[in-house]
């Protein structure tokens, strides 16, 4: 197969085409240009504003703390995840799994009840740094102890133990033997930590408001409030020239400091604990891990119950008109997530898994390119897909009014996912079984039926369960293009954290506990069929 043959790679680029360059160059026109000529007004403007100025440097260096913040919060749990063994380790690498892909109006929620104005532990951090930086930490955690971690669990724990022996201290020993070797794991989720602070928006909007506006927030305002389209598009191009450069440093970076490493197999390096030291060391691990990931979801279910009527918010999510919308009641915004969620999955799973078909049976630069195409969404600001859809998918047929955008939308997000799980799987079928059916006089489609799809299954149901959970959680986007009467679970929560009032406080913590359910039972399914061998199938 190569890319000129066949429709698999027909429809993957179309639907690309359409739905994220089409839109992002539309940013593009409409920030630079007017009338049919370059007018660069907009984007001189925002970068003499001091107003504007002041936002692109508080989304810098809060990126640049929330990033180092993560870092310094995650590596002890990833040596303790490394190194030993002990029951419910595989439980606690799941749960870590959970805050990655929770909403984050989820998230936002969970420290406004921990750490706002009704805090139960008597610290009130709202419209603060603190608490934006606690929600990134609680965010990203993750990334780092399972990219660290990851590599840390196959290096030789006997390199450290010989600088112990030639007298270095354990910081010493750790400092000039397993960082080294850990840097690449370290660049690579500081990358991705940073990208995700840097295009912050969900957390943002919900802790700091516009008094701590990044430049999601400010194109979001600018788009919303002020209606300034041109100011909003100058503000996207700022920032896919600030992605780009982080996408840029990141790949030369990897490719300047790609070096083999001797590694062993996770379960020769983790051992249990012996010493009263290490029992201590893992215990107290996992209690500070409890603190940071499962004390902020706890304060959130808590703050959903009524102390007079325990039930009192979750009965008010039925009765229409004290809700979300004048439309629709906080039920009704539960089953559009649900169905939205539902037709977003089966569109990232045909598109992507076309895609993962060219790029797994293709070879050469094209496929490499293609490849590289399909992942730009990832690097892409939610925030700036929604606004480019908003103002181009008006020809040659208006799609903006249209509730099925909102499914297409999550779908573009989701199917890099579905392309990066499903890819390795694909490649480990043998050729000679298709050369056998083929030989037979099977067609391309029995062939793929017969033979790759029952391999595929699985890596299939676990992109299925993820891009449901990503659409399930999708903010950025959505808040452009969702209608006032298709509200999805994260714009209804945002809308009621915005009412003043109990009641709409708690319906809202209600519908940010039912989301978070949802979200946490998919994650543990998919981590329970997640594929760890390819010999499995």
């Amino acid at each position: 197969m190569t890319l000129r043959r066949g429709a698999l790679v027909a429809l993957p680029l179309g639907f690309l085409a359409i739905f994220y360059v089409y839109p992002v160059v539309s940013i593009l026109l409409t920030g630079l240009v007017e009338d049919g000529l370059f007018d660069f007004t907009p984007f001189v403007e925002v970068l003499r504003s001091p107003s504007f100025r002041g936002v692109a440097w508080f989304t810098i260096w809060q990126a640049v703390a929330s990033t180092a913040l993560t870092v310094l919060a995650a590596m002890p749990i990833a040596y303790v995840l490394a190194r030993y063994e002990f029951p419910g380790k595989r439980l606690i690498s799941a749960l870590l799994t959970v805050p990655f892909v929770m909403p984050t109006v989820v998230v936002g929620s969970a420290f406004l009840a921990l750490l706002g104005s009704q805090s139960p532990i008597g610290i009130n951090l709202s419209r603060t740094i603190w608490i934006i930086f606690a929600a990134h930490v609680f965010f990203n955690l993750s990334v780092v102890v399972r990219t660290v971690g990851g590599l840390w669990s196959h290096l030789d724990p006997r390199l450290e133990e010989a600088a112990r022996s030639l007298g270095a201290t354990r910081w010493q020993a750790f400092r000039t033997t397993t960082l080294p070797l850990l840097r690449p794991a370290l660049v690579a989720a500081t990358s991705i930590v940073f990208l995700f602070t840097f295009t912050s928006f969900g957390v943002i909007l919900i802790l700091g408001g516009l008094t701590y506006a990044t430049l999601e927030v400010e194109i979001y305002r600018q788009t919303t409030a002020v209606l300034n389209f041109p100011i909003a598009a100058a503000l996207a191009i700022v920032q896919l020239v600030g992605v780009t450069a982080i996408l840029w440093f990141y790949t030369r970076y990897q490719r300047r400091r790609d070096v083999g490493l001797s590694l062993l197999p996770a379960g020769s390096v983790a051992r249990r604990p012996s010493t009263l030291r290490q029992r201590l060391t893992v215990t107290a691990t996992i209690a500070y891990l409890a603190v940071l990931v499962l004390v902020p979801l706890a304060v959130l279910v808590g703050r959903s119950f009524d102390a007079g009527s325990p039930l009192r918010f979750y009965q008010a999510l039925t009765e229409t008109g004290t809700g979300s919308t004048a439309f629709v009641s906080p039920l009704e915004a539960i089953g559009n997530s649900l169905w939205i969620a539902a037709t977003a999955t089966v569109i990232a799973l045909v598109i992507g898994m076309s895609a993962a078909a060219v790029v797994a049976y293709s070879e050469g630069r094209a496929a490499r390119s293609f490849d590289l195409l399909l992942m730009l969404p990832l690097g892409t600001s939610a925030v700036t897909i929604g606004f480019g859809m908003l103002i181009a998918l008006d020809w040659p047929v208006d799609l903006r009014a249209n509730v099925l955008l909102i499914p297409l939308a999550h779908a573009l997000v989701a199917i890099p996912f579905v392309v990066r799980l499903s890819v390795p799987v694909m490649r480990s079928v043998q050729p000679r079984l298709r050369e056998a059916a083929a030989m037979l006089g099977a067609s391309p489609a029995r062939i793929w039926r017969e033979i790759d799809l029952p391999i595929a299954a699985r890596a299939l149901a676990v992109s299925a369960g993820f891009a449901f959970a990503i659409s399930l959680g999708e903010f950025g986007a959505t808040s452009f293009i969702a209608r006032p009467d298709t509200p999805t679970l994260p714009i209804a929560i945002i809308r009621l954290l915005g009412r003043p009032g109990a009641l709409n406080f708690g319906q809202a913590m209600a519908m940010s506990t039912i989301l978070m359910a949802v979200t946490a039972a998919v994650v543990l399914l998919v981590d329970r069929m997640r594929i760890r061998d390819v010999g499995e199938f």
